[in-house]
């Protein structure tokens, strides 16, 4: 007995077998990973030291360069960044596709770890971060805003209440605070008044740090009762800090009220967040990389009326900008179009076969063998995104072939006579070998794009096996329920009557007219073999004048603007160009939403457009007239642009990196050159070097004979200049005078 006998003999384990596949799909379904693109790990690990009042010298010197020289020797990395800024050292350390990425951060903790008591003492603790394609962005941004409410308020009541409600939400990883100011005590020193009265910047922090402490004391007890003490030594409003005791000498006392402003405000005050216009504070919602990141948006949402309903009177939310909507948008789509392909598919297949008896055949192995595919999906660590859609949609045409040619030499039989479960038994057992190897053929075909490697492979690989896996599943079907369908379901006599017979003759008609044209045209064979070379050799040309790229781009329903502003400015002179590039964005009428992030050398923001039946114009479309706008904007530059179309890319289509032994200066000269250059031959929308000078630097000189004739400490000038400048005390001077 054939291996395909005892399904046809016995309908009940058929049916058994492609129920465990249905079974096991569904819920397959349910529990997969809904994601935009397939998880890659595109890993970015960074290091961020700061050196509060160093400038970029001293921190390359002292920071970046022997963190760098440490870090450099750990495994898995491919390349690394570094950027020495004023008081801040940032080394981006990009890690090898696919490389374990608790591994590597452990070894650079390490590393870190190996010099940090050689950093200076002033620097404070570096700070690791990992970051991969996913997270560089968040799922989704909240916004916060009220007319009433400063934001130091807005972002204490958001710490206090709303931050940990969102993260408490299943599938958040964390919930940042952007644009935030928490409170903090400014003492804003008056120079005049501390000369006159002979105190010192240095006096002041030492009073602050010696007179405003938390102390913790324990408890006491006796032998019935335990009282726990605290000591009330700390400062919390302004008065307090006012009647601070600075200075006192021969009974006279100097308070901190004196010789500053004490102010409530923030820790500092170098952004600004705007929604729509109006100040706001953001919060960013991280979905952890194994969730659903469709659940944790919707649970997000569902908390949101919630938050509403408890904040303060005057404040109110909003969402900015959510990754998720079109990627539901997106899912929706491929839905429809594998809606309209089955639809296709089966009345194509009816409008061949013409009996809907044949058609019912091929119509269930259709979804079992996409069900059974998803089923693969889960066992691998697949999850469902645009590519994996991709090829489920696909897919339908080819899954469908094997049930087809089943139901064909069924038909072939019983149109010879035989009765139609004998002619099931026969068409079965002739057709194993060939399905058998027309399933592996098709597989093989999709084989190697899964294993190549590179960011191609590790994009495409859960397409490519997707694929191979709904067609060896429907292998499966067409040899264990087709058949025994088949003998069931079809009869004698019906392909010579009715629709089926009809369209039977037709294809006889058609097939002697086919026969009788490629007679005709073998009589002229010199005429073929030229027609064949011509197109055979035209697929050169064709080849070398077509556009390639990765993947096309996508209307993702928003434009990003990246502001970039001179080295010096402050955040009150950006706003005022930011404020400009609002009113670009405000002027399109496809606009719904606009969000802002500005700091004092730049900013980031973008528009958030209406939905795609809602608007005639692409993002694409959206980006060009923005960047014409927004070119004309003078003080700022505004990079227009929008997301990459897959992930894993880098900020722009080229970048070039320029090494060199030269300093900074002549390597900055050379970039602006070759910005020059490139926007000089009309063939860029922009071009933009990361290395600038032009962010003015103050040099001062101390005489070193007048502190002398004065009493006062050279290393004492340096720290309460350092002091009264905000900074750190950084033992480097440049002395005048005599030896």
């Amino acid at each position: 007995m054939k291996f395909t006998d005892l399904f046809v003999k016995r309908p009940v384990l058929a049916i058994v077998v492609n129920l465990v596949i249905l079974i096991a799909g569904l819920q397959a379904v349910r529990s997969l990973t809904v994601r935009q693109y397939p998880r890659t790990d595109i890993a970015v690990i960074k290091v961020t030291t700061a050196y509060i009042g160093a400038n970029a010298d001293l921190v390359r010197g002292f920071i970046t360069t022997p963190l760098e020289r440490v870090i450099a020797s750990a495994d898995g990395i491919d390349y690394v960044e570094s950027s020495s800024a004023q008081s801040v050292s940032t080394i981006t350390v990009h890690l090898k596709l696919n490389y374990d990425t608790n591994a590597a951060l452990t070894q650079i903790q390490a590393k870190v770890a190996q010099v940090r008591n050689d950093l200076p003492p002033e620097a404070e603790a570096p700070i690791i971060e990992i970051e991969t394609a996913e997270t560089q962005f968040a799922a989704m941004y909240i916004g916060f805003s009220s007319a009433d409410l400063d934001q130091n308020q807005i972002t204490d009541y958001l710490t206090r209440v709303v931050q940990p409600k969102l993260s408490a939400i299943s599938g958040v990883q964390r919930a940042d605070i952007l644009g935030g100011r928490s409170f903090a005590m400014r003492v804003w020193l008056k120079p005049e008044r501390m000369a006159a009265l002979g105190i010192s910047p240095s006096e002041v922090q030492e009073a602050l740090s010696n007179n405003n402490y938390l102390s913790a004391l324990g408890s006491t007890k006796g032998s019935m009762v335990s009282v726990n003490l605290i000591a009330n030594t700390d400062l919390k409003t302004p008065e307090e800090f006012r009647q601070l005791v600075v200075k006192e000498k021969d009974g006279t006392v100097v308070r901190l009220g004196e010789i500053a402003d004490v102010v409530l405000g923030a820790e500092n005050y170098e952004s600004d967040v705007r929604f729509n216009g109006q100040s706001a504070t953001f919060m960013g919602i991280w979905a952890l990389p194994t969730a659903n990141s469709l659940d944790v948006t919707s649970g997000v949402r569902k908390a949101i009326p919630e938050i509403e309903a408890q904040l303060p009177a005057g404040m109110k939310v909003g969402i900015p900008y959510d990754s998720t909507a079109y990627i539901r948008d997106a899912i929706k789509e491929v839905l429809t179009t594998l809606s309209e392909t089955l639809l296709i598919v089966i009345v194509v297949i009816f409008l061949f076969l013409g009996s809907w008896r044949s058609v019912l055949i091929p119509i269930v192995a259709i979804p079992l063998s996409l069900v059974g595919a998803v089923f693969l999906m889960m066992l691998v660590g697949f999850t469902i995104n645009l590519l994996t859609l991709l090829a489920i949609v696909l897919s339908v045409g080819l899954v469908v072939d094997d049930a087809i040619v089943m139901v064909e030499n069924v038909e072939r039989h019983i149109q010879l006579g035989e009765k139609p479960f004998p002619a099931a038994l026969k068409a079965a057992r002739e057709l194993v070998g060939p399905i058998i190897a027309m399933t592996i053929t098709l597989a093989a075909v999709y084989m190697p794009i899964g294993i190549q490697g590179g960011l191609t492979g590790a994009l495409f690989r859960e397409f490519a096996f997707t694929l191979a896996g709904a067609v060896i599943i429907s292998g499966v079907v067409a040899l264990t329920l087709s058949p025994m369908m088949a003998s069931r379901l079809l009869r004698s006599g019906d392909s010579e009557r009715g629709f089926a017979g009809w369209i039977n003759r037709r294809f006889d008609a058609f097939r002697r007219g086919y026969t009788r044209t490629l007679t005709g045209t073998l009589k002229y064979r010199p005429v073929v073999f030229a027609v064949w070379v011509i197109v055979a050799l035209l697929i050169v040309p064709f080849y070398m004048f077509s556009q390639r790229e990765l993947a096309p781009t996508e209307d993702q329903s928003v434009v990003f603007g990246i502001i970039q502003a001179s080295a010096n400015s402050t955040l009150d002179q950006t706003k005022l160009f930011s404020s400009q590039v609002a009113d670009v964005y405000k002027s399109f009428p496809e606009n719904e939403s606009i969000f802002q992030i500005t700091f004092p050398t730049g900013g980031f923001g973008g528009m958030v457009t209406k939905p795609w039946s809602e608007r005639e114009k692409s993002t694409e479309q959206l980006q060009v007239e923005a960047s014409m706008k927004l070119g004309q904007i003078p003080g700022v530059r505004v990079i227009s642009l929008v997301p990459p179309a897959l992930p894993g890319g880098g900020d722009f289509p080229v970048d070039f990196v320029i090494a060199s032994t030269a300093e900074p200066q002549q390597l900055a000269e050379l970039a602006g050159q070759l910005v020059g250059k490139a926007f000089a031959s009309g063939l860029f929308m922009f071009a933009d070097a990361d290395l600038k000078f032009d962010q003015p630097q103050a040099e001062v000189v101390f005489d070193r004979d007048k502190l002398r004739s004065q009493g006062v400490d050279l290393s004492k000038a340096g720290q309460d200049l350092s002091t009264m400048l905000g900074g750190n005390y950084v033992n480097r001077f440049s002395i005048q005078g005599s030896s």
